[in-house]
């Protein structure tokens, strides 16, 4: 869940995105513009101390639905001037988040200088007293890379990354390191550098998307990547980390070969589904290069259920939050442009069961 300690929200204040390119890529940010966005931050807060004013961190309200506008070619995405709320170095219930803001900010600079790089997991274990949890890290890394309007990979921070790879597919990774998912047994990690994989090779006919890695390794057990059409099989193992969002979108941009989605027919296996598609409200400033429009929903659908003759005694009642995901899920924008979809998430509130 999004922290939100801001005591205030100018009226009508609004923030500026920086512009992708039409193809979702965003060419890398070179050192000195990163060096030099941070430091703008910094002399904003050295300018507010010398006349006696509380420095504030104005950030882009990246979980407000009001500042995402929806777009099929690219799904959900904040609007070019978003409405913003402050961290407040003044207010008891921001000014923490003020100072881990400037502390991260910190250690993005040295990493920048001295060119080395960090997960998020290795900057909540340089100091877990006070960051005081994974998730505040996290969280305050995608408010600053919002902020700066810098990609995180820019900003040095690497993603642990828990997805796998498999199929019919080859690349090279950034330090060199060869790595063939063809002839493996096994699956491939995603790699923590998506943007530095390069000679991807690839003869397979379609992607696809699994949500649980249980069903992940049951099909590469019965070698469902070679049996029915060569292919390359990829799960985030429930909801999708970053690395592999970024590389579902990378295999859709070099390949350009249809890509399903094979999940669980309850509101948490669509949402996740509508990840992969269009994206999430929290990280839709990163919208133009990890959303894949252009995926499909294979299945498992909620007709499935009658189609099959999935007998009701063996599905999972619906628990209150199945319930209210399933009401969210409803009220997405994406959802009155496809009617199919609106179908079946309308099949599903009145079958109950998962």
């Amino acid at each position: 869940m999004e922290e939100h300690s801001a005591c205030s929200v100018p009226a009508g204040s609004k923030i500026a995105f920086r512009e992708t390119s039409p193809s979702g890529h965003e060419s890398h940010v070179p050192s000195s513009e990163v060096l030099e966005a941070i430091e703008n931050v910094i002399k904003d807060v050295l300018k507010s101390l010398a006349q006696k004013k509380a420095p504030v961190l104005t950030l882009a309200n990246r979980s407000d639905w009001r500042n995402i506008e929806f777009k099929d070619s690219v799904g959900l995405q904040m609007i070019p001037r978003s409405t913003t709320r402050q961290i407040r170095s003044d207010c008891p219930s921001s000014a923490p988040r003020f100072a881990l803001m400037l502390k991260i900010l910190s250690m993005i600079y040295k990493m920048v200088q001295s060119n080395t790089y960090a997960t998020k997991r290795d900057i909540y274990y340089s100091d877990t007293l006070l960051f005081g949890s994974q998730s505040i890290v996290d969280n305050i890394i995608n408010d600053i890379s919002c902020m700066l309007q810098i990609p995180r990979r820019s900003l040095h921070i690497l993603s642990t990354t828990k997805g796998f790879v498999a199929g019919n597919l080859s690349y090279t990774e950034e330090d060199g390191t060869k790595v063939n998912c063809t002839w493996s047994a096994t699956a491939v990690t995603v790699p923590s550098n998506v943007q530095g994989i390069k000679n991807l090779i690839s003869h397979a006919k379609f992607i696809l998307i699994v949500e649980k890695d249980a069903t992940f390794q049951r099909l590469l057990d019965d070698d469902f990547c070679t049996k029915l059409s060569p292919c390359i099989m990829i799960t985030g193992r429930g909801i999708p980390d970053l690395n592999t969002r970024l590389m579902v979108r990378k295999l859709w941009d070099v390949f350009q070969i249809p890509i399903f989605t094979l999940m669980d027919a309850d509101p948490h296996g669509v949402e996740i589904m509508c990840i992969y598609k269009y994206g999430s409200v929290s990280m839709s400033f990163e919208a133009h290069h990890l959303t894949v429009p252009s995926i499909k929903w294979l299945g498992l659908l909620p007709s499935d259920l009658e189609r099959l003759n999935i007998h009701k005694d063996v599905l999972i009642p619906f628990t209150k939050q199945d319930q209210n995901k399933l009401a969210s899920i409803q009220k997405r924008p994406y959802i009155a442009c496809q009617p199919l979809w609106k179908r079946e998430v309308h099949t599903r509130e009145h079958v109950n069961i998962r």
